[in-house]
């Protein structure tokens, strides 16, 4: 059985040698994620190489996202790299402190007094740290510990409920968005964005870098703020897809609030016709664990049922002791839950108005394919828009998009339900059909007498060009 929802894996220190990163791709990775929080310019340019020859080894098209660090809300450092802290202790938070002690820490986040105020609660360390804003004296934060234990050095700070005035685009980040494009990442994943015009700052600054390369990555939009939340559908809008940050976005929102939210997000994401990732902690025990948890495992199929594009693994294979069996293990638990995914194209259907003939086009196929009970959909396409579109509603039916554009076909590694072969460019229509056949057969996709539904365009190589469709029986 072809699996549908794809996985994005992290490299780290423990996958960054070639036989294991062609391992993790043969266990199942779409798209291998390079974590610009961590390493130098150079790293990430190696890493990126590195991926290219894996995917060449194992001849297939892999996605590399390049994820911005972000804005760094976090503590300073202490004299003797942490201290232990218990409730009911006054602790100051001070953005002119050098080193911290028992009393008082610095901050690597200057503007931190001037965003909070009496009675706000700070949230360290993941929030397993809770503290409780006294007053704010000039540079000082003075604070009540309400739970308490070990705090160490750079630790992340939340306020509970969001607002902080952090940026989303630092300067770090400006630098490092040219670095993507110099490899030309296929997705740029932009940390805390809290509004549209982040996203298309983060768009045009990514564009720009990107022009001497003929590249334009796709943009992903962490959803990890508590003020993303109310204006999700214009951060959708702005974006190409949203990943369900599910770390930092529970600690401003709580835990309890996250699985309702994720289940928002992704039926959002999908209606908008964009990209979803499921991310944070959902394999974590297999840091150092071979087995997964039973919640674990659940956590993974639910997101599955969601309708998620694809699912994360960050310290898992990053840094974890088995990198390459996690994946294995998060693929096995995808194929499962998509057996029991429920189909409601019929449904789904009666709400949807098409603005545009190729949209149009795709959806009929949709149509047509799940009437006909045919063996697979074919789509011809040069940006990859026509399978995306298809991508976006439930259908048992294996989604093949067909392109030149080897951009087109990292790209869609993403898309959930969607496999992608490389199709040579010719303007004659019947020849590219017949090409395309024996692609899928060469592939192994379809066999002779099988019936699949073709999409293409009369104009051959335009973009966004997809109007005109066939219903096929291979071999004839």
């Amino acid at each position: 059985m072809l699996r549908g929802t794809k996985i994005v894996a992290t490299v780290g220190p423990a996958s960054s040698d070639l036989d294991t990163l062609v391992s993790m791709l043969k266990a199942g990775v779409n798209v291998v994620r390079l974590n610009f929080s961590h390493g130098k310019a150079q790293d990430h340019i190696d890493r990126a190489a590195l991926v290219r020859k894996a995917a060449e080894v194992c001849g297939i098209e892999i996605a590399i996202m390049a994820d911005m660090q972000g804005p760094k809300i976090r503590i300073g450092k202490f004299e003797n790299s942490k201290i232990q802290i218990e409730n009911g202790d006054k602790f100051i938070l001070d953005a002119d402190c050098a080193l911290g002690n028992q009393e008082r820490v610095g901050l690597d986040y200057k503007a931190l007094p001037r965003d909070v105020k009496a009675n706000d609660v700070l949230l360290l360390n993941d929030g397993l740290i809770v503290l409780i804003v006294d007053k704010v004296v000039g540079n000082e934060i003075h604070t009540t510990v309400k739970i308490g234990g070990e705090l160490s050095n750079n630790k992340g700070i939340n306020r509970q409920g969001g607002g902080l005035t952090a940026p989303a685009l630092t300067a770090k980040d400006m630098e490092d968005i040219k670095t993507a494009m110099s490899f030309q990442a296929d997705y740029l994943a932009i940390s805390f964005p809290k509004n549209a015009t982040d996203m298309e700052m983060a768009r045009q600054l990514a564009n720009i870098a990107g022009e001497p390369y003929g590249h334009k990555p796709m943009m992903i939009a962490k959803i990890e703020r508590a003020e993303a939340i109310p204006v999700l559908q214009e951060i959708l809008d702005a974006s190409d897809g949203i990943m369900v940050a599910r770390g930092d976005l529970a600690v401003e929102v709580g835990n309890a609030a996250v699985p309702a939210l994720q289940k928002r997000m992704i039926k959002m994401a999908r209606a908008s016709n964009k990209l979803t990732i499921t991310a944070t902690q959902m394999m974590e025990s297999m840091i150092v664990n071979a087995v997964p948890t039973r919640a674990e495992v659940s956590d993974v199929a639910n997101a599955v049922l969601d309708g998620t594009d694809a699912v994360m693994l960050s310290a898992e294979t990053a840094s974890g002791k088995y990198p390459v069996v996690t994946v294995e293990t998060m693929a096995a638990i995808c194929i499962e839950a998509e057996k029991h995914q429920e189909c409601k194209l019929d449904a789904d259907f009666l709400n949807l108005q098409f603005t545009r003939i190729d949209q149009s086009i795709a959806y009929g196929a949709l149509f047509t394919a799940h009437h006909l009970r045919v063996q697979a959909i074919a789509a011809l396409t040069e940006s990859g828009s026509t399978a995306l579109w298809m991508s976006r509603q439930s259908i048992d039916v294996p989604l093949f998009a067909l392109t030149p554009s080897v951009a087109t076909m990292r790209k869609a590694a993403l898309y959930r339900n969607v496999q992608t072969f490389k199709l040579p460019y010719n303007p004659d229509r019947d020849l590219v059909l017949q090409q395309a056949e024996n692609v899928l057969l060469e592939k192994g996709a379809v066999k002779k007498g099988d019936l699949i539904v073709a999409t293409w365009g009369e104009q051959m190589g335009k973009v966004g060009g997809t109007n005109a469709m066939r219903i096929v029986k291979i071999g004839e």
